[in-house]
C-alpha cells in the first residue's frame, strides 16, 4: 500500500464519519433526559472501576516496580571490549534509559499506541467507551483499549487471556501505577519490557537486532517501522513480510502526521527511505567457545544460573580474542602436522598466560570445539611426565644447598614400595654416572630427578607447587618428580608465569571484571601478586631452563628472544608435553588422547609439543618487544 493511497482511505474515512455518528446518534428516551451513548458507556466504565477496585484486593502491589528488575541478558567480552557471546533466556533485552532513547521513537510508539498518553491517568474513557460498545456488540472480546500503562502492566503482572475481568484489572492497576510513577518513568518501563519480535526484548535489542545500532540512533523511517511492530511483531516483521513493515511504518507516519509531531514532508520523506534491515542477531553463538563456556561456569558458582541467565551482567574477560582465535588456528594446524608424521593423538590443549598479571590470554581445549565441548586444557588431569621436574630443581636451589653445579649420582637405584620394589629407569635405560644439575636437567635425567627429590622432601616439593597454584591432587611417592600424578595444562602454565616473575604469583583468571547493567562493580580482579617463590631460587632456575631450549631436549622450542622451558614424556607416551616462557608469556601445550592410548613409540615432547609451543609462541611475540630474564645475580642465594 503506498502513502498516497493511505491518505485517500483516510479521506474516505473522513467523510463517512457523519454517517457513523448519525447512526451511533443519540437515544431519545420519552419525558426522559437524551444521553449520547458514549457518555453513557464511559460512565459505566467509570463507575465500574471504582467499584471493581474494591474487589480486586487480590491484585498486586505495583510499588514493588520501584525495586523491578526486568530481566536482561548478559553479556561476556574480551578484555579489549569486543563481545564473545550473550546469555540470555527467553527475554534478549538490554535495558537503557529514556534519554538515550531516540525521540522519534518515543513519539512514534506514543502516536500510534496511546497518543493521549500525558494527557490521561492510566485509563483513557473515550477509547474505552468504543472499544466496549464493539465488544458488546460482538459478544465478546475483539477490540482492545489500552494506554500504554495498561499495556505495561498486562505484561508484567497479568495474563494474555483476552476477557472482561482481565482488562478491567489492567484498568485498576493503571490507575495505581499512574499514582506512583511519572509519566516518563511509565514510558521507560514500557520501551525496555515489550516484545519487538524475533525475540527481541525492550527497545535496545531491538535496534540492535533490526538495524545494528544504538536505540538513541533511530531515524524517523527506522523508529516508526519499529513502533509499527508493537502491535503484532512477527507479522510486521522485515524480516518475514517487507510490504507488510511498509504499510504498518505508513499508519503510524500518517498518525504522527495528523498529531503535527512531523510535516508531510517529513512523512513522505520517511516512507521512501529504505529500511536497511540487518540479520537477526538474537541468537547468537560463542565467538571463543571455550573461553565462554569456563567463565559461564565460573560465574555460575559466584552468582547461580538465574542471575547469569537473565541478570544483566556485563563480563570483561582477560583473554584477547585475536590471541585466542590465533591459538585455535595454531593448534589445528599443528595437529593435522602430527597426524601427517603419524602420530596418533586425537588431542591438544594450550593455554596461554601472562606472567605480569597470571590473566589466561589464550585457551584451547581441543582440536575442534563443534566435536567435542571438552575443555583438556582445565578439566583434563594429566601425567605432566618430566615437565615436572623444574618443581623439584627449585625447591633444590631454594633450599640454600644446591646451585647448578652441584653433583649428583645418576645410577640404577631401587625404592622399597612396600612388598615390592620400585626400579626407575631413563629414558633409554642408560646411567651417565655423576653429574651436575645443570647437566641432569638439560639431558632431563630420571635418576638424578628422583635422587634430589628425595634429598630435598617430596613434601616440601608439593608444597612449592601448591604455592605457584597447583591444586590436584598429588602424592609424596618416589615417582612424583617424573610427573606420575595427573595435573592440568591450566595449572602448569599459571606455574610457570611464576617461575617467569621471579615468584610473583596471583591466581590465574579469565575473569578481569564484572558489573551490573548500570555499571557497579560487582567483581574486581585486578592483580594483586604476592611474592611465593624465592626470588634466586626461581631466577637460577629459569637460567637452567633456557639451557633446556638452548641445547637440551627442547631444541625444537627455540624462538628469536630468550625462552626458558622443559618438555615431558611419560613412560607409557601417553602424554607428551612442552611449557615453557618468556618475561611476557607463559604456555602450555599437551598431546595425547581421551582413552590415554599410547600417542605412538619414540613420540617425545621435545620433538611433537615443542615445535607447537613454538608456532604459537612466534605468532603470539610477533609484536611484543624482546625482553630478558633477570639474572640470578641480582638477587641473594638463600642460606641453607
Amino acid at each position: 500500500m503506498s502513502f498516497s493511497t493511505l491518505e485517500k482511505q483516510e479521506e474516505l474515512k473522513k467523510k463517512l464519519e457523519p454517517v457513523a455518528r448519525f447512526s451511533l446518534g443519540v437515544a431519545k428516551v420519552a419525558g426522559g433526559t437524551i444521553l449520547g451513548l458514549s457518555m453513557l458507556v464511559t460512565t459505566v466504565v467509570a463507575g465500574g472501576v471504582v467499584g471493581l477496585a474494591l474487589s480486586f484486593r487480590n491484585l498486586p502491589d505495583v510499588r514493588i516496580l520501584r525495586s523491578y528488575v526486568p530481566t536482561e541478558t548478559s553479556y561476556i567480552y574480551d578484555v579489549k571490549g569486543r563481545l564473545l557471546t550473550s546469555l540470555h533466556g527467553e527475554a534478549h533485552r538490554k535495558v537503557v534509559k529514556l534519554d538515550d532513547i531516540s525521540p522519534q521513537l518515543k513519539q512514534a510508539v506514543i502516536a500510534v499506541e496511546d497518543s493521549h498518553f500525558y494527557q490521561h491517568d492510566g485509563i483513557y474513557p473515550n477509547s474505552i467507551a468504543r472499544a466496549f460498545l464493539v465488544n458488546w456488540q460482538q459478544g465478546g472480546v475483539s477490540q482492545g483499549a489500552s494506554t500504554l500503562t495498561m499495556q505495561l502492566v498486562k505484561n508484567l503482572f497479568l495474563s494474555r487471556e483476552r476477557v472482561f475481568t482481565r482488562k478491567l484489572a489492567e484498568a485498576v492497576l493503571a490507575i495505581r501505577v499512574e499514582q506512583i510513577f511519572t509519566k516518563d518513568e511509565i514510558l521507560e518501563m514500557y520501551l525496555n519490557n515489550i516484545y519487538w519480535g524475533h525475540n527481541s526484548y525492550g527497545v535496545e535489542i531491538a535496534a540492535e537486532s533490526y538495524f545494528n545500532k544504538s536505540a538513541s540512533e533511530l531515524t524517523l523511517a527506522e523508529a516508526t517501522m519499529m513502533a509499527g511492530l508493537i502491535q503484532a511483531p512477527e507479522q510486521y516483521s522485515p524480516f518475514i513480510n517487507y510490504k507488510e513493515t511498509k504499510e504498518r511504518q505508513a499508519v503510524v507516519l500518517k498518525r504522527m502526521e495528523e498529531l503535527g509531531w512531523i510535516t508531510a514532508p517529513e512523512a513522505e520523506a520517511a516512507f521512501k527511505e529504505p529500511l536497511l534491515v540487518a540479520k537477526p542477531t538474537a541468537w547468537q553463538n560463542s565467538k571463543a567457545p571455550y573461553v565462554t563456556d569456563l567463565v559461564i561456569e565460573q560465574l555460575n558458582e559466584i552468582f547461580g544460573p538465574e542471575a547469569v541467565l537473565k541478570g544483566g551482567i556485563r563480563v570483561q574477560t582477560t583473554v584477547d580474542y585475536n590471541l585466542q582465535q590465533m591459538a585455535q588456528a595454531v593448534v589445528q594446524k599443528e595437529h593435522k602436522n602430527l597426524l601427517n608424521q603419524g602420530v596418533d593423538a586425537d588431542q591438544v590443549a594450550l593455554v596461554a598466560v601472562d606472567p605480569r598479571t597470571h590473566f589466561v590470554k589464550a585457551v584451547v581445549g581441543g582440536v575442534d570445539y563443534n566435536k567435542s565441548k571438552f575443555n583438556r586444557a582445565t578439566q583434563s588431569r594429566r601425567q605432566p611426565g618430566s615437565s615436572f621436574k623444574p618443581f623439584v630443581y627449585y625447591t633444590a636451589f631454594a633450599s640454600g644447598k644446591y646451585t647448578p653445579a652441584s653433583l649428583i649420582e645418576d645410577r640404577e637405584v631401587k625404592y622399597r614400595d612396600g612388598d615390592n620394589y620400585y626400579i626407575p629407569q631413563n629414558y633409554g635405560g642408560k646411567f651417565l654416572g655423576q653429574m651436575n644439575l645443570t647437566e641432569a636437567l638439560i639431558q632431563s635425567r630420571n635418576i638424578p630427578a628422583i635422587e634430589l627429590g628425595q634429598a630435598v622432601g617430596l613434601d616440601k616439593v608439593i608444597a612449592a607447587t601448591r604455592a605457584v597454584g597447583i591444586k590436584s591432587p598429588l602424592e609424596a611417592v618416589v615417582s612424583l618428580p617424573l610427573g606420575s600424578m595427573g595435573v592440568t595444562p591450566l595449572e602448569m602454565a599459571g606455574a610457570y608465569a611464576t617461575f617467569a616473575s621471579n615468584g610473583w604469583h596471583c591466581e590465574p583468571t579469565m575473569i578481569l571484571r564484572v558489573t551490573d547493567s548500570s555499571g557497579k562493580v560487582l567483581i574486581d580482579n585486578t592483580p594483586q601478586p604476592k611474592l611465593v617463590l624465592n626470588p634466586w631460587a626461581t631466577a637460577t632456575l629459569t637460567s637452567e631452563l633456557q639451557k633446556v631450549i638452548e641445547s637440551g631436549t627442547g631444541r625444537k622450542a627455540k624462538i628469536d628472544r630468550q625462552a626458558a622451558g622443559k618438555t615431558g614424556t611419560t613412560n607409557s607416551e601417553r602424554d607428551v608435553w612442552f611449557v615453557g616462557y618468556v618475561p611476557q608469556l607463559a604456555t602450555a601445550v599437551w598431546v595425547g588422547n581421551d582413552d590415554y592410548r599410547p600417542i605412538g613409540k619414540g613420540i617425545t615432547g621435545g620433538d611433537h609439543a615443542a615445535p607447537i609451543w613454538r608456532a604459537f609462541m612466534l605468532e603470539a611475540l610477533k609484536n611484543e618487544p624482546v625482553e630478558e630474564f633477570t639474572a640470578p645475580s641480582a638477587f641473594s642465594r638463600p642460606q641453607p
